[in-house]
């Protein structure tokens, strides 16, 4: 008997432990009972305007039982959010306001707390909690933003120059807005906060405009309209016939070299294809290494001479031209010519009359053997369908150096150099920048005015 009673006993004790056990498991593991205190995010860099919103978010596995957003200066403190949710919510997104009075404190820094209870079951019932402090920076002034000096006048196609003033102590962005949402990135010039940009109207746009904008930390933002004189200016449209010898010649030859008409056997499916899609290709690898500006660099001064690197050559194709491919009178494909073409002796050499940086020194595609010149501020050269190149990527090049010399490599049918002109990746007309009256007007005296006016200041 008594051996039995031992023996129920044991197996009492057994299944109790077992119960406990099973039990203290199941709090440890059930989602009923997590431990995870709620997590906050806040779309925050320190700094506050008290105008937009805070974007706060919580989340939580368990969902968020309830949540406080606390304002507090100084001297005052005020419950901005004080929510008790009937049913917790997986995850809440807030937008956090300040009270009226807010915009009107003098306070140059304060704290937002931000407090979260989850729906577990944890720590007694009471859940788990969280409390976030956020120590921001108040700045409810914009940036100081005013134009010095510029071109009188841009032509379409072409560029101009803007020098202009920006100041904030918490300065972020800082940008030349033009056509498309392009962004025209400026340098610092001659003193602190003074700044300066070329600026490129695009010869497929009918319009212009530019406008600097100043963006601080706090979300601050000013603008300023760059006043330029917009002049029209209209390029030619040519109408070209394909005819066969082109087509299974020059056409034919480019097909093989290029994986984009790698199976295609059709010549006009052959030269729509080069002259979209290889020339698009080709265009964004130019407008890729001739966008970058040197926004570290502190610019005094800005010298540039007459562009002419080829001696006694004539203009064989202009700048600007919309061409217009047909075949037996059915339009086929079109194109802009986005440079200009010059021709004197085979295999001339070419002498830049500005100094600068050799930044590309290859072949590239339907531009041939082609060297880019970087020339400070954003302004680059190009030089297409050379026969040979005698400069290499990084190399310094002086004015009047040979750096390569005329051919026909790529999409050309005679010797000539293709000369291209580009503000920040966009072609301009390398007219203006072939006439010194044009530089000087446009960019010299520009550049005079501004620190004359700067000095004075």
């Amino acid at each position: 008997m008594g051996y039995n009673n031992k023996k129920k006993s044991s197996f009492g004790g057994l299944l109790a432990l077992t119960l406990v056990v099973g039990g203290g498991l199941y709090v440890y593991f059930s989602n009923t009972f997590e431990r995870v205190a709620p997590e906050v995010k806040v779309a925050s860099n320190g700094y506050w305007n008290l105008k937009k919103p805070l974007k706060v978010q919580l989340s939580d596995a368990s969902g968020i039982k309830s949540y406080k957003v606390i304002l507090q200066t100084p001297t005052d403190q005020t419950t901005l959010i004080n929510e008790q949710l009937l049913a917790p919510q997986a995850s809440i997104n807030l937008e956090v306001k300040p009270p009226r009075t807010a915009y009107s404190t003098k306070d140059k820094e304060i704290k937002v707390i931000i407090e979260a209870t989850d729906g577990s079951k944890w720590n007694l019932l009471k859940g788990n909690s969280v409390t976030k402090v956020l120590d921001l920076k108040i700045d409810k002034k914009k940036p100081q933003l005013s134009i010095v000096s510029n071109s009188y006048k841009i032509s379409k196609g072409g560029s101009a120059l803007v020098i202009f003033k920006a100041k904030d102590d918490n300065l972020d962005e800082l940008y030349i807005e033009g056509n498309d949402h392009k962004h025209f990135k400026p340098q610092s010039f001659y003193k602190d906060g003074y700044y300066i940009s070329l600026l490129a109207w695009p010869v497929t746009d009918s319009s212009f405009k530019a406008t600097v904008v100043a963006k601080d930390k706090a979300g601050n933002i000013s603008k300023s309209y760059v006043p330029l004189y917009l002049k029209q200016k209209d390029y030619r449209l040519s109408k070209i016939k394909l005819k066969d010898k082109f087509l299974k010649g020059k056409i034919a030859d480019l097909a093989e070299e290029f994986v984009e008409t790698d199976g295609v056997e059709n010549p006009l499916e052959q030269f729509k294809i080069i002259n979209e899609d290889v020339r698009a290709k080709n265009e964004i690898l130019i407008h890729k290494i001739t966008s970058k500006v040197n926004d570290d660099e502190l610019v005094k001064s800005f010298k540039i001479n007459k562009m002419y690197p080829l001696k006694n050559a004539q203009v064989v194709a202009h700048f600007g031209d919309h061409r217009k491919y047909y075949y037996n009178g059915e339009f086929i494909s079109e194109a802009y010519h986005l440079g200009l073409d010059l021709a004197s002796n085979a295999m001339a050499e070419i002498k830049p009359q500005n100094k600068g940086v050799v930044i590309f020194s290859d072949y590239n595609g339907l531009y041939g053997n082609m060297p880019v010149i970087s020339h400070g501020l954003g302004l680059y050269t190009i030089y297409g369908h050379c026969s040979s190149i005698k400069v290499n990527e990084g190399d310094e090049i002086h004015r009047g150096e040979t750096i390569a010399n005329t051919g026909k490599s790529g999409y050309a049918m005679g010797d000539h150099l293709h000369f291209g002109v580009l503000v920040q990746g966009i072609e301009v007309r390398p007219q203006e920048w072939m006439d010194k009256q044009w530089i000087k007007l446009n960019i010299n005296d520009v550049i005079k005015n501004a620190k004359e006016i700067i000095e004075r200041n």
